[in-house]
């Protein structure tokens, strides 16, 4: 084959993802292998790819590829979450600019139109993880409004009701104007907002007196029942047991008494308006108060609402306020911070409203999560520190309201049958909630019972994603459940620890009796560098398929992982991705280097050639050890960077220079199996991170079947190896970078041969010397006892380095350089001495920092030593 000049990454990239899905590389079924299973989190259906889809899939795509080299049976689940929310407001949105309103059709027909959405639109974003290598099992694709995914979820809420877990209750719940629909506690998300606090005067009933309420929603007076003050509140000790009058509404409501009342905020008094707080819920059921809802589903105000009706509630805020000020019944209004809640969905701010709601009660359900996670260490969360804020959620569990007004979604199924609030029954068909209710009353026909018109929350079906997408629900003896659950590792971001994370492990133990995964990595979020968060909004986030085109998929990838520690926000930069490309090209020369020598099978192999074979081989293997501690902990970022600095520092900069043929020259045959069998083994290690690049290389270093293709090749095996070795090349390379800024400094030429004199004060191995030789084009190397006057000279820790030269040398500039080096390193040496003579410094700082500050020290005094001996030789 020939190879190409420049790596075409586009074009390199169809191939090889093309191959792979060819041969079914990406496939699991159940064997005779251990499983290594991942469950991608769910993308919106309607959603297209973002960077925080990047990092994610691409850590994903990274695990998934390493498990294979493995020799695991890796399989990579991946599928789309139908989004109740989101999407029900672009079907709404899209029928609105076709001039169809959603309350015109019925529910079936709205159904159909979400789907042909959904088969337009649908699918997009896995198409688009494509284009990243994200190597998932396609044939396993899910869908949560699946046919078998929706049995899923209905046959687990049939589970739970007939358990006593679900019910139905009347209660204050979080309601989104916009998308119309309840939602849970964990989907309102609250923001710091600069308010009014507004002092509205009412008149006290039969008489001219006034009371001062300070309220921060002046609108939602005209649904008072009450007025509430602090019976120890000698201040209205008065107006116990009369009435007052609301501003505008005029209606008398009753002034009580309960402690709840904070005496300190506002003026002390509360007015209590039961239909639109929880805790004036709370208050109007332990008065009997009368509760007056004001809002329609929208937020505008109803009848109650009086000559405000139809109105936005921020629109009849403003009005109301300039009303009540016309009347004089404003005493004042001032500026006031407050947190208001917002929709995680649409960003409506929320409004409580008293609804009838399905619940499902978590108290008991929880309590196997909190052992998994933070007593038996069962599952793992990476970074450790996020157990903190899961602890805080699951010890301070709410139920959950699990109903939502929307018809894309799992239709609760709660099926009525009388006109009362209890005559439902609740099954997975019609058919049986037929059979159901004739037990209760034999005359019930079909056609008289009638279904719940909620949906399920959408987090009620993706909770039992790792275990429906393999038939856990609906056959959980099934083959493929048995084998592949529970699964390995869980990626995803701590936003939805709570929402997702937390529900799977509960939803695990309840219908598995186990753990869902073992690992759960949390991604930090991609924030550009000004530290915002990335959203289309600000205009901050690149298109990740532009990136991919400029700078290739493993560009990409390379640039996002590089700095992407675990639980970490990202400062992303395309500067990154371009790191990631010049890599790309450092590789790529490197291989076409290494391809481009002659090989001559009868040249012995040079010393210095087996000597670098071998320093490599033992410097990927400690390298190797090094990989898999991070991967072990989860550090992925790490686990790249050990990789990268192998393959352009160890590989590419030093182990090809010390085996290169002379120019024009051939290389032995073994030297080059040497390095072809080093640089298939760094291809193996670059895999998982840089899939394309490498399987291209592979597949030109020799001809390959598809069964030998790299995706599907061995993960290099963990060999003991010699540490001196290392530590002496180690030695050895700085001898070498000694001698090339000598002759960069001198402007001697490389192809100047020089000798080389050594005083070994460090009594270093000289086994790389013949490198040592060969790299610094040093004719001869000679250890002696006494510094070589008039030579150029270097150090390395104690050991001399002198280089005789023939001609003049400028004998007093090499004295104030040597003078310069030694003052600074005396004025160091003090530094690290004033440290270790403060007796505070001592007693109070560990003792491996005492210990490396003495080391220092060591070091200042020996190389000033060094240095004065150098100066007494040219004076």
């Amino acid at each position: 084959m020939t190879i190409p000049a420049q790596f075409e990454a586009k074009t390199i990239e169809e191939k090889w993802y093309a191959y792979w899905m060819e041969h079914n590389y990406f496939h699991s079924e159940p064997d005779h292998r251990t499983p290594y299973t991942i469950v991608i989190p769910p993308p919106n259906v309607t959603g297209v790819l973002h960077m925080g889809h990047m990092l994610n899939n691409t850590i994903q795509d990274v695990l998934i590829r390493r498990a294979r080299l493995k020799g695991f049976n890796a399989c990579w689940v991946p599928g789309t979450d139908h989004a109740s929310i989101a999407t029900e407001a672009k079907v709404v949105a899209k029928l609105k600019s076709e001039g169809i309103n959603k309350n015109d059709l019925t529910r079936e027909e709205f159904l159909k139109h979400a789907w042909d959405w959904t088969d337009k639109y649908g699918g997009v974003i896995l198409e688009q993880l494509k284009k990243l290598g994200a190597s998932c099992d396609w044939d396993r694709t899910k869908f949560t409004m699946d046919p078998d995914m929706s049995a899923s979820v209905i046959r687990s809420f049939v589970d739970l009701y007939n358990k006593g877990l679900i019910y139905r209750g009347y209660r204050m719940v979080n309601w989104d104007p916009e998308a119309k629909t309840t939602l849970s506690d964990e989907e309102v998300i609250y923001e710091e907002q600069q308010g009014k606090l507004y002092f509205i005067k009412y008149q006290i009933e039969g008489g001219s007196d006034f009371l001062t309420i300070a309220t921060t929603r002046p609108e939602t007076i005209l649904g008072d029942t009450a007025i509430c003050i602090n019976p120890n509140d000698e201040r209205y000790a008065n107006l116990k047991g009369k009435r007052a009058i609301v501003p505008i509404a005029g209606r008398s409501i009753p002034i009580i008494e309960d402690e709840y009342v904070d005496v300190e905020f506002g003026t002390g008094c509360l007015k209590v308006t039961p239909a639109h707080d929880v805790n004036d819920k709370a208050l109007g059921d332990k008065h009997q108060l009368e509760i007056i809802d004001i809002f329609n589903e929208d937020a505008t105000l109803n009848s109650y609402g009086l000559h405000y009706q139809g109105k936005d509630r921020f629109v009849v805020r403003e009005e109301i306020s300039k009303e009540l000020e016309a009347m004089g019944a404003i005493a004042k209004i001032e500026i006031h911070p407050n947190k208001v809640g917002t929709s995680e969905r649409t960003k409506a701010v929320i409004e409580p409203r008293l609804s009838d709601q399905w619940f499902l009660k978590m108290d008991d359900l929880v309590k196997p999560a909190i052992k998994s996670v933070l007593e038996s260490d069962d599952i793992k969360l990476y970074p450790k520190r996020f157990e903190n804020t899961y602890r805080h959620w699951l010890e301070n569990i709410r139920d959950w309201n699990i109903s939502r007004q929307l018809w894309w979604g799992q239709q609760i199924p709660a099926y009525y049958y009388g006109d009362g609030k209890e005559d439902f029954v609740v099954a997975e068909t019609k058919e049986a909630a037929l059979e159901l209710a004739k037990a209760k009353n034999a005359n019930i026909t079909a056609e008289t019972l009638r279904q719940d018109p909620d949906a399920l929350d959408t987090w009620f079906s993706s909770w039992l994603w790792p275990m429906a997408v393999f038939g856990g629900i609906m056959e959980p003896e099934n083959q493929d459940f048995k084998y592949y659950y529970p699964t390995n590792d869980l990626v995803t971001g701590p936003d939805i620890l709570f929402f997702w994370v937390a529900r799977m492990i509960i939803a695990g133990y309840e219908y598995a009796g186990e753990k869902p995964f073992t690992n759960v990595y949390l991604t930090g979020l991609v924030r550009d560098k000004q530290r915002r968060k990335m959203s289309k909004s600000l205009g901050n986030s690149p298109d990740p398929l532009d990136l991919i085109d400029k700078f290739g998929a493993d560009g990409v990838r390379v640039g996002l992982l590089l700095s992407a520690s675990a639980g970490n926000d990202i400062l992303f930069d395309e500067d990154l991705c371009g790191q990631g490309k010049a890599f790309t090209h450092k590789i790529w020369n490197a291989f076409r280097l290494v391809k481009g020598w002659e090989v001559d099978q009868n040249l012995p192999q040079p010393e210095a050639s087996a000597k670098a074979v071998e320093w490599f081989n033992a410097k990927l293997q400690q390298t190797l050890l090094e990989i898999e501690d991070h991967f072990e902990k989860y550090r992925i970022s790490d686990a790249l960077m050990a990789i990268y600095k192998l393959t352009w520092d160890d590989f590419c900069s030093w182990f090809l220079e010390m085996i290169k043929p002379g120019y024009q020259q051939p290389i032995d045959a073994q030297t080059f199996a040497g390095a072809i069998e080093a640089l298939e083994n760094v291809m193996r290690l670059l895999h998982p991170f840089m899939p394309f690049l490498t399987e291209e290389i592979w597949q030109h270093i020799a001809d390959r079947t598809p069964k030998d293709a790299l995706i599907v090749n061995y993960w290099p095996e963990t060999k003991p190896f010699d540490a001196q070795l290392i530590a002496d090349f180690d030695f050895a390379a700085e001898v070498i970078s000694g001698i090339r800024a000598i002759r960069k400094d001198k402007n001697i030429s490389f192809r100047d041969a020089i000798d080389l004199k050594i005083i070994n004060h460090e009594k270093a191995s000289g086994q790389f010397d013949l490198l040592v030789a060969k790299m610094g084009n040093v004719t001869a190397i000679d250890y002696v006892t006494e510094q070589v006057s008039g030579a150029l000279s270097f150090r390395v820790k104690a050991n001399e380095y002198f280089i005789p030269v023939t001609g003049s040398v400028d004998v007093s500039a090499e004295i104030a350089k040597l003078t310069e080096e030694l003052n600074y390193t005396k004025g160091f040496l003090k530094s690290v001495q004033g440290k270790l003579s403060n007796e505070r410094f001592v007693s109070g700082a560990p003792a491996n920092v005492i210990e490396m500050e003495r080391k220092k020290e060591a070091d200042a005094l020996s190389k000033i030593a060094t240095i004065e001996q150098s100066l007494a030789s040219l004076q």
